[in-house]
């Protein structure tokens, strides 16, 4: 009896010190984490040096208070202790990933957020320069798609690239930086210590990735001979003439425009932010709130990309965006304002501070690439009023390019995935080799001959989302995985890759019950599992574009 009653104030000690904790973080931690969040929109929005170096501040006084030693061993012992709470030990096991990452010598926390900082702001600045003129990252993507001009296309590609000159060496500083600091930490690099730390392991991410590559690589090659062909009759030159510039997306991420209809001209005048906010509110999940404190439109200094964020876990969720009247940005804001349903706006506001936010990033990802597909659904966009001329081709293209899509940018992921990880395991090897070796084996995409510049550093993420990527790729597979749950559950569809959702609040009431609710209460792959009955896999993926069932 005495034995059993020592265990239960064991435990009932361990929980105690658990909440102290928690409670500490929370009343410590968390109001320089929303200052540091609302600082980032900031700088992001203006791209001024002053709201940059507000931005660097913030992120040095959050790291100083995670990196914290005190409270690190504080944590690190309430997580050996194991409490026996359900929700209280999951807190203690996210403090205690998050933290780790900050126990690291001050100064080198301090020169890997001034580094990175510095990189981000390039790219916030940056504007491709083509024969004395200044091109915004709209005007880049509209020639690429349509222009005619080889020659043009090239200036145009070369010149997006040219960002990476600027920050390579700034970026080949802050790679070494990230090692040491994964070292420090004793993992072998800073790829595998973001994957641990993220709750995924390095060794079975690039196994699943090899089981995509296999799955993907014979009906990817077909599309491309598809796609190669036409680009190579719309330019006037050969498929063996084909180079990186003519497949329209400067990586080669999205599909090119070669189908039976354009893509964009229903778009031509229409309110990109009226249809979200439509649609949004028919499902039973309204943004009005959001869409009154994000900033959707192009302006000098901001950043020229989109993001959501959730400042507070309170309910102040804002997006950025560039919204131009094209496809893409249709794509892209449903995309974004996927991510502003699946936070604190939608997540039960009892949940504690820690839990109150999405399961894992590759989660919001793949609720957000859910909600973005129905930009290329022509019977989603005519009950959303937008006028399309011909239905059935419209429907017909975009559904081929949906397919392509997922083909697509399934290569492209692998190609990311495997160079972050080369690139953290052998940063000295020559990086712009590896890049295109890469883009040649799982694009189909040749290299530029004689060209020797760091492409592999236009690409922002590697600098401000860095071993991130492979998330969105399983995200889709979870996309895919909660859209068949939906559409065989509540639309009781036949043809789950082209049922689409409207003006259903079931629909909400299913994204809130089985995907929202939990917040991070559950691990990715335990909340795919109480979303859609299975664990994460590629099923619904490959019979998206006729790969299986």
């Amino acid at each position: 009896m005495c034995g059993t009653t020592q265990a239960a104030d064991d435990s009932g000690s361990a929980d105690e010190a658990a909440r102290q904790v928690v409670e500490e973080y929370e009343q410590v931690v968390v109001p320089l984490e929303i200052a540091a969040n609302r600082a980032w929109w900031d700088a992001n929005i203006s791209g001024k040096d002053d709201d940059f170096a507000r931005k660097e501040a913030a992120e040095n006084r959050l790291n100083e208070a995670l990196a914290d030693r005190d409270r690190f061993r504080r944590i690190e012992r309430a997580y050996r202790a194991k409490p026996e709470d359900r929700l209280l030990a999951r807190q203690i096991e996210l403090l205690y990933l998050l933290t780790r990452e900050k126990q690291l010598p001050k100064e080198l926390l301090q020169r890997m957020t001034s580094r990175a900082n510095q990189i981000e702001k390039a790219f916030n600045v940056y504007r491709a320069k083509v024969d004395g003129r200044e091109l915004t990252n709209s005007r880049v993507r509209e020639i690429l798609k349509k222009s005619r001009d080889s020659e043009q296309r090239r200036k145009v590609w070369e010149a997006s690239k040219g960002v990476g000159a600027v920050v390579i060496d700034d970026l080949r500083e802050l790679v070494a930086l990230r090692n040491q600091a994964a070292r420090h930490l004793g993992y072998r690099d800073y790829h595998v210590m973001q994957l641990a730390l993220n709750e995924q392991d390095q060794a079975e991410v690039l196994k699943l990735f090899d089981e995509l590559d296999e799955l993907t690589r014979k009906p990817f090659l077909a599309t491309k001979q598809m796609i190669d062909e036409a680009l190579a009759k719309q330019y006037g030159i050969t498929v063996d003439e084909l180079r990186p510039w003519h497949y329209h997306d400067p990586f080669f991420q999205e599909p090119p425009a070669v189908y039976d209809a354009d893509l964009d001209g229903p778009f031509a005048g229409t309110d990109i932010v009226a249809i979200c906010r439509k649609f949004y509110r028919g499902i039973g999940l309204p943004i009005d709130d959001v869409l009154q404190r994000s900033d959707l439109f192009e302006k000098p200094g901001k950043s020229p990309h989109a993001f959501c964020t959730d400042i507070d876990r309170q309910g102040d969720v804002r997006v950025l965006c560039n919204i131009v009247p094209n496809e893409y940005w249709m794509g892209t804001t449903l995309h974004e304002l996927g991510h502003a349903v699946y936070s604190s706006k939608y997540i039960p506001g009892e949940l504690p501070y820690l839990l109150r936010t999405d399961s894992h990033i590759l989660t919001t990802e793949g609720v957000a690439m859910m909600f973005e597909r129905f930009s290329k659904s022509g019977d989603w966009l005519k009950a959303m009023g937008v006028p399309i001329t011909d239905l059935s081709a419209y429907n017909r293209a975009a559904a081929r390019m949906r397919r392509d899509q997922l083909l697509i940018f399934s290569r492209w992921c692998q190609v990311m995935l495997r160079f972050e990880a080369q690139l953290y395991r052998d940063p000295g090897q020559d990086l712009n080799k590896l890049w295109w070796d890469l883009v040649e084996k799982y694009q189909g995409v040749p290299r530029p001959q004689g060209r020797s510049a760091p492409d592999f550093a236009s690409k922002i993420h590697i600098v401000s989302a860095p071993c991130y990527y492979h998330n969105y790729m399983m995200g889709q597979l979870f996309a895919c995985q909660v859209h068949r749950t939906i559409a065989r559950e509540i639309l009781k569809a036949e043809n789950v890759a082209d049922a689409y959702y409207t003006n259903d609040p079931r629909v909400g009431k299913f994204m809130r019950e089985r995907v929202f609710a939990p917040g991070k209460t559950l691990p990715w792959n335990e909340l795919t599992r109480h979303a859609t009955g299975e664990p994460l896999n590629a099923k619904a993926f490959a019979a998206e574009f006729g790969g299986g069932a």
